[in-house]
């Protein structure tokens, strides 16, 4: 399987929950008693379509042929005020940072965040009441019973985005899948040319005394992207979930540092301004290709935010930079 093809961070399914069981209309009738009241049973409730979060997944790959879900439906009530059985509820099991949305008005239904929250995306039918509960003191024997309540079919958009501590910005080939595989274990698709990142890679970081934090190396932007060139806008949205955004710019860009990382911030703020409140990082990458003094020169160009100049290859200042980047997230 290719790297792109097992990432599946999208998809849309349709959901038919249970229908809910009727109620029975049963009267007691036995050896003893020819004519006995009402003991007929409520019917089962409709099976849910509930979503459970799995931090063990990261894709929604598994859910991609999976079209239609259908839950099961509740049982009828029976004699002897016994209820109907409920339908069993289809459990879909997904990574954490999975948002649900209704396909038709684009709502945000819920969101799942934590290993082993449920939440029921589309609930089942209610079983109906049986004759039990009709009884009144002038009808003793009433004959009717509740229909159960009809499940619901609805289309849900199911959506990843990425939980990270840190999100890796910058243009492709700014060095960022190299970065990941140097300070992580993670072992992303590495090559000189743009756009080799196809997927977002997440990398654990281990840091001092035993600590550790997750990095999201996430493809790079384009001038643009916000607009949608480029990959575009779809792997913009995994940034929105990171708690401290890296910059990585590489020495050696054509553009000076202050251009390039004006043209990210831009693409970020004209995608959600909200990203301009998380705090940030700069680091300038390939930087074993400069002498002090070039260094020096380019510290007077710089933005203003916490910086370092680091060497993936050389594994020049990584420390440095884990110690800024924890710095960040715990601020």
């Amino acid at each position: 399987m290719s790297q792109g093809s097992n990432f599946v961070d999208y998809v849309k399914i349709c959901c038919r929950s249970g229908h809910g069981g009727p109620g029975s209309s049963h009267l007691h009738r036995d050896i003893l008693t020819s004519k006995g009241g009402p003991d007929g049973g409520d019917g089962g409730r409709g099976g849910h379509i509930i979503l459970k979060g799995n931090s063990q997944l990261w894709t929604l790959l598994h859910l991609k042929y999976r079209k239609h879900i259908i839950a099961e439906n509740g049982l009828t009530g029976s004699s002897g005020n016994k209820s109907g059985r409920t339908g069993a509820d289809e459990i879909l099991e997904v990574p954490l940072g999975t948002i649900a949305r209704n396909a038709e008005t684009g709502e945000v239904v819920f969101e799942i965040t934590k290993d082993g929250e449920t939440k029921i995306l589309t609930p089942g039918g209610r079983g109906g009441l049986g004759n039990s509960h009709f009884k009144t003191s002038t009808q003793q024997t009433p004959r009717y019973s509740q229909p159960g309540e009809p499940g619901r079919e609805e289309w849900m958009i199911l959506e990843l985005k990425i939980l990270a501590d840190v999100g890796l910005v910058g243009f492709p080939n700014a060095g960022k899948s190299t970065l990941l595989s140097v300070v992580s274990a993670a072992k992303p698709e590495i090559a000189d040319y743009a756009f080799t990142t196809l997927v977002p890679n997440l990398g654990i970081v281990s840091y001092r005394d035993n600590k550790s934090f997750v990095m999201a190396d996430i493809p790079g932007i384009i001038e643009g992207a916000s607009k949608g060139k480029g990959l575009g806008i779809r792997f913009l949205r995994h940034i929105e979930r990171n708690s401290v955004l890296l910059f990585l710019i590489p020495a050696d860009t054509s553009k000076s540092i202050q251009e390039e990382y004006d043209i990210l911030l831009n693409e970020l703020k004209e995608y959600n301004p909200e990203l301009m409140h998380k705090p940030r990082v700069l680091a300038i990458s390939k930087s074993d290709l400069l002498d002090d003094e070039l260094k020096n020169e380019m510290k007077t160009d710089l933005p203003d935010l916490p910086y370092v100049f680091i060497s993936s290859v050389a594994q020049k200042n990584l420390l440095e930079l884990k110690d800024l980047l924890w710095k960040s997230i715990n601020a």
